[in-house]
């Protein structure tokens, strides 16, 4: 050790030159002795890390030497980075475990950004006590040499970087027993990888292997193996020699053939294929129960070749069938079918990339900073973001989204939105049926971004060349635009849109049996504001009435001013020409265009009300509480017409007061929902900020949310008698009371919406406020602290929504069928409480053991209940922001390594270990 430290001399007094300046800064300001938490060291939550680190070298407290995990941020400044590393060796020489793992900050979608780190100094290999190296999320592009050397390292993490291979030489590490190389670009193997005999797991899932070296049959120790999302079309028989091989994953993968030994494996107890190309599996592996085979085309035969003979066969184009836990597939320039697990479909024609490439998706909820609508716009399905951004495929890919069919269809259509070059815009889009309420927009894509569906009017589009045009409306044919010669001196794009507006709302607007209004005329265009020479715009004259009857002091024509956004009527300035049907006029300027007929006066000021009223919703507010359960609640924005159907579908397990008054919403309004009068929600919730349940309200979408209440009010002595209240934008400092709330304005502009009474009923017997678990069970966490935990009340309101799907869930869960009849003796008249008591009795099983959750999540959805495994995810997202606070709070006292500054000086909150 003496000689590696005289060695290690030259470079970290480099390093110390590098990081001078940040240490001088730091050593500045006399601090207390820091505090450290036992003996880890957690820094990558903070952008300071390093220069705190570099402190701490300098000070070398007696707690350092004792330090045994350290963890820092991939997102450091490389070359400060790399010389607080150099220091590592001399000031933690006890250090067990180093995690420099990226992917602390994300874009501004949310998305994980990749750390900057690109090797590490050689000086590294002095850590002769280390054991676990984690570097994922980083940019690694090849394996930096002074891994090579550390003789005692037991698990080395390398996921989501840029590795396009291995060295020989990592087969030279003796201790090694987990290596993880997922997300990365690997397309082969080094051969000495089977001399690590004490790998125990592997994981390359998500690369680009197409073959697996024959001297992985030498991994004598290994008992998982995953190699999902890759481009295996066979695998070597040396598989079969893999003796202590419990966990064996190949789906999405080209396998056409599986070796017959696998089934002899004494060990095996998961063999998934699914989604690979098998015809034909042999005997031993059809029927055996820990075989999955789902997604191929088993008992196909291969497609029959009509080809003359010597034409070159042209293989079967690949199909991928993703399931719910990857994010990422790999696409050949072979080309590729794929369904994502959330039903869409890509089709990557042959030559589309030249190189294999990793396709990642991710679906977003809506919300308004993800959603592009126009004023007459609605949006019909998620939001599907496909990466890598902005690369330009060779070929056009295919892309078929899922969306809700739309309720109008008179003169609107539906249209695949994306987003190019920084701005939206739409594609050409063709609707297929495969069921009356499953309707797929395909259309083509040439690039990767974000992609959703909408329903928006009808648009018509033109290149107006110098020598001019016509353009008409192919809703309403009488809707014209004439570009005359010498319009524009170069071709420019031109859009028409146009938006119908009902009697039956202009009536309720102006409550004048004779007024009328023509439709509604969008006109846009690129290029210059206006045109060289006036261009004719020809509108129909409002319904009933004609040019030959009509008052023309009645008739006006309205425009829409812009950036003001008002309405001006123009009728005097403009030479209006009227036939029996329309009426023709010049301009040359675009906007909005509108012919009104009414006697009222102010006609600008009832324009505006009627735009408004044509974007508005209307809509009914619920809150249900379940009849067996009142503490779980049920939130519902619903259409008008659609409350009756709904409330007679769910009043067989809810009960509830009446709906709320009709109330009036925009698409994409966010609103809230805030239980009051000592009713609070139960459980933490992503989408719930300081007691609010936040909402985006889509019109076409479901606006349903289930939460769970409680109170601290004594329910021994009598009900607890609250409400929800549900507010527009945000909730009043002072919370109106019921009575008071009935009596406020209930305009569009109103924070205040609706008031709804929620009912706790009085607790009787033995009946406590943990009642609802009516288990023996002590309070638990499931999960672990870096991945999330899912708490006692967190699986409480999994229980509550799983219903009759429960014994599905039990059985993907490897609860026995015995066990499960059991559970429907013990609880014959509770369904809840069979539900409960399957559900807390697994938990009380796993806590502890790693791997929980996922189980959890992944048998929701195999028994197709997704909507609360996305929940479960929620949650858990929430839980790891919460842990990765905590580790900000304890592991180092806030005032002893906090940045200078003036805030230095307060006196800082004591930090809890």
């Amino acid at each position: 050790m003496a000689a590696v430290e005289e060695g290690l001399e030259p470079q970290l007094a480099a390093a110390g030159d590098a990081a001078g300046d940040a240490t001088d800064t730091v050593d500045a300001r006399p601090r207390a002795p820091p505090l450290l938490a036992g003996n880890r060291l957690s820094l990558d939550l903070d952008p300071g890390g390093c220069q705190r680190l570099l402190h701490l070298c300098a000070q070398q407290p007696p707690q350092l030497l004792e330090v045994a995990f350290l963890q820092l941020s991939g997102h450091e400044d490389p070359q400060l980075l790399e010389a607080t590393l150099a220091r590592v060796p001399w000031s933690l020489p006890h250090l067990r475990s180093l995690v420099l793992k990226g992917g602390q900050r994300r874009d501004a979608l949310g998305a994980c950004l990749q750390g900057s780190l690109t090797t590490l100094p050689a000086s590294l290999s002095g850590l002769a006590h280390l054991v676990h190296l984690d570097l994922s999320f980083n940019s690694l592009e090849t394996l930096p040499a002074c891994i090579l050397q550390m003789r005692g390292l037991g698990a080395l993490l390398l996921s989501h970087n840029h590795l396009s291979e291995l060295p020989e030489a990592l087969g030279a590490l003796p201790a090694l027993t987990f290596l993880a190389v997922t997300h990365n670009c690997l397309q082969a193997l080094p051969t000495a990888l089977g001399a690590l005999s004490t790998l125990q797991r592997l994981d390359l899932s998500e690369n680009l292997l197409d073959t697996l070296p024959p001297e992985i049959g030498g991994l004598s120790s290994l008992t998982e193996l995953n190699l999902a999302s890759n481009r295996l079309q066979s695998l070597p028989a040396s598989l079969a020699g893999l003796r202590s091989l419990r966990l064996l994953v190949l789906h999405s993968n080209l396998l056409a053939s599986v070796p017959a030994g696998l089934a002899r494996l004494p060990l095996l107890s998961r063999l998934d294929l699914r989604d690979n190309q098998l015809r034909d599996v042999p005997p031993e592996l059809l029927g055996a129960p820990f075989v999955r085979l789902q997604g191929n085309p088993l008992g196909e035969a291969l497609p029959d070749s009509c080809s003359p003979p010597g034409t070159p066969v042209v293989s079967e184009m690949p199909r991928l069938f993703l399931t719910s836990d990857l994010d990422s597939f790999p696409v050949t320039p072979q080309g590729c079918s794929v369904t994502l697990a959330c039903g869409v479909r890509l089709q990557f024609p042959a030559g589309a990339t030249a190189t294999s490439v990793i396709i990642r998706y991710r679906l977003w909820l809506p919300e308004p900073r993800l959603v592009p609508l126009g004023p007459h716009d609605s949006l019909l399905s998620g939001v599907l973001e496909l990466q890598p951004h902005g690369v330009a495929f060779q070929q056009e890919v295919g892309l078929w989204l899922l969306f809700v069919p739309p309720r109008a269809r008179r003169c609107r259509e539906v249209v695949v939105r994306t987003l190019s070059d920084n701005s939206w815009s739409d594609l050409e889009t063709h609707l297929e049926e495969e069921a009356p309420k499953r309707l797929w927009a395909h259309c083509q894509v040439p690039h990767f971004s974000w992609f959703l569906v909408v329903s928006r009017p009808v648009s018509n589009a033109c290149l107006v060349p110098p020598a001019g045009t016509l353009l008409f409306s192919s809703g309403h044919p009488g809707v014209k635009v004439t570009f005359p010669p010498g319009a524009t001196e170069e071709p420019r794009h031109v859009r028409m849109q146009v938006v119908h507006m009902a009697a039956r709302e202009l009536q309720a607007l102006l409550q004048e049996p004779g007024a009328a209004v023509s439709p509604l005329l969008c006109l846009s265009q690129s290029g210059p504001s206006s045109f060289l020479r006036p261009v004719t715009v020809q509108l129909p004259l409002p319904p009933g009435i004609t040019g030959l009857s009509l008052d023309r002091s009645c008739l006006h024509l309205l425009y829409r001013a812009l950036p003001a956004a008002t309405w001006d009527d123009i009728t005097t300035q403009v030479a209006l020409e009227l036939t029996h049907l329309y009426a023709r006029f010049q301009v040359t300027h675009f906007s909005w265009y509108w012919l009104w007929y009414t006697t009222k006066a102010c006609v600008e000021h009832l324009a505006g009300k009627a735009w408004r009223r044509l974007r508005l919703h209307r809509v009914n507010l619920i809150a249900l509480q379940r009849r067996r359960d009142p503490e779980q609640v049920l939130l519902q924005c619903l259409p008008r017409n659609k409350v009756d159907a709904t409330l007679r579908r769910l009043l067989e397990r809810y009960r509830g007061p009446e709906p709320s008054d009709t109330v009036e919403m925009f698409e994409g309004e966010r609103f809230f929902a805030a239980f009051e009068r000592g009713i609070d929600v139960d459980a933490d919730r992503p989408d719930c900020v300081e007691g609010r349940v936040c909402f985006v309200f889509y019109s076409h979408l479901k606006n349903v949310k289930e939460v769970y209440v409680t109170t601290t009010l004594d329910r021994q002595a009598q009900a607890v008698r609250g409400q929800v209240s549900f507010y527009r934008g945000a909730v009043p400092d002072e919370v109106p009371e019921e009575a008071q709330a009935a009596r406020r304005r209930k305009g569009t502009d109103a924070l205040w919406m609706a008031t709804l009474p929620i009912k706790l009923p009085r607790l009787r017997g033995s009946e406590g406020p943990g009642h609802r678990a009516s288990l023996s069970l002590a309070p638990l966490n499931l999960g672990d602290a870096e991945t999330g935990f899912l708490t006692q009340s967190n699986l409480l309101n999994v229980a509550g929504r799983l219903g009759p799907d429960w014994p599905a869930v039990a059985l993907h869960l490897g609860v026995s069928y015995q066990e499960l009849q059991r559970i429907r003796h013990e609880f014959r008249d509770d369904l809840d409480g069979q539900i409960r008591h399957m559900l807390f009795s697994w938990a009380e099983r796993q806590a502890g053991r790693p791997g929980a959750v996922g189980l959890l999540v992944e048998a929701l959805e195999q028994s197709d209940r997704r909507d609360v495994a996305e929940e479960v995810r929620a949650v858990l997202e929430l839980g790891r922001h919460k842990y990765q606070d905590g580790i900000r709070r304890t592991s180092l006292a806030p005032g002893d390594l906090a940045p200078p500054g003036p805030s230095a000086s307060q006196s800082p909150e004591p930090a809890q270990a």
